[in-house]
C-alpha cells in the first residue's frame, strides 16, 4: 500500500465516522441501517479492519450518500475563479457538487419589467441572496420585495422577473439544470428581466 492509499484509507474512515456523526447517529444506529455489526463498524471507523468494497458500498448507501462522493480524494483546486459574461455583465461560477448547477452574481439597474408577457416559466428552481439593494421579485400575480441579505426561493415554473428597487442591486443565485437551461434559451416573449445565466 502506498502512503497516497494510506491517506485515502483514513480519509474514507473519517469520512464515514463524520456523517454518521451529522445525521446524529449512534454506532449501533448505522450499523443497523448497513446490516453490519457495531463492532464491525467500530473497527472499520477506527482502522482496526480492512475497508471491503462491499461494504463501502453498503455504508454509503445507509449515509444517503454515493461511494464515488465516499471514496473521493481531496481536491487541489479548491478556489473557484468566475468566468466573466461581459456581454450579460454576469460572473459565473460552476459548482462541484452538481454539473448541471450554476452560480451567478449579477448587478440590476432597473424594474422589472411591467408587461406579464416578460416574464419566464421554465422547469427547474432557483434561489437567490440579495447582496446589496433592494430585489423586486415577480412571482406569478404577486410582489415580493427582497432586501439585503434576504433570500429567495422559488420553482421557476412559476411565471418570474427580477429587478432592482431605488437604484442598483446586487444578487448572487443559484439554478439547477432545468433552471439555468430556461434562461440560456434567451430573452424571449415571456423571457425574464435577468440575463440568461
Amino acid at each position: 500500500m502506498t502512503q497516497d492509499d494510506g491517506e485515502l484509507d483514513s480519509l474514507v474512515r473519517k469520512r464515514i465516522r463524520a456523517l454518521r456523526v451529522a445525521q446524529g447517529w449512534s454506532l449501533d444506529e448505522l450499523a443497523a441501517r448497513a446490516r453490519l455489526s457495531p463492532s464491525t463498524l467500530s473497527r472499520i471507523e477506527t482502522g482496526h479492519r480492512r475497508l471491503a468494497l462491499d461494504q463501502l458500498v453498503t455504508l454509503a448507501r445507509a449515509l444517503d450518500t454515493s461511494l464515488d462522493q465516499l471514496v473521493e480524494t481531496a481536491a487541489d483546486d479548491v478556489i473557484i475563479s468566475p468566468v466573466i459574461d461581459a456581454a450579460h455583465q454576469l460572473m459565473r461560477w460552476p459548482v462541484r457538487a452538481d454539473p448541471g448547477m450554476t452560480v451567478v452574481r449579477q448587478r440590476m439597474t432597473g424594474p422589472p419589467p411591467d408587461n406579464p408577457a416578460r416574464m419566464r416559466a421554465h422547469p427547474g428552481h432557483e434561489w437567490l441572496v440579495v447582496l446589496s439593494g433592494t430585489a423586486i421579485l415577480l412571482l406569478g400575480n404577486r410582489r415580493f420585495r427582497v432586501e439585503t441579505n434576504q433570500a429567495a426561493e422559488f420553482p421557476t415554473m412559476l411565471p418570474h422577473a427580477i429587478g432592482a428597487e431605488g437604484g442598483p442591486c446586487e444578487t448572487l443565485g443559484i439554478f439547477d439544470r432545468d433552471a439555468r437551461r430556461g434562461h440560456q434559451a434567451g430573452d424571449k416573449p415571456g423571457g425574464t428581466s435577468r440575463p440568461s445565466p
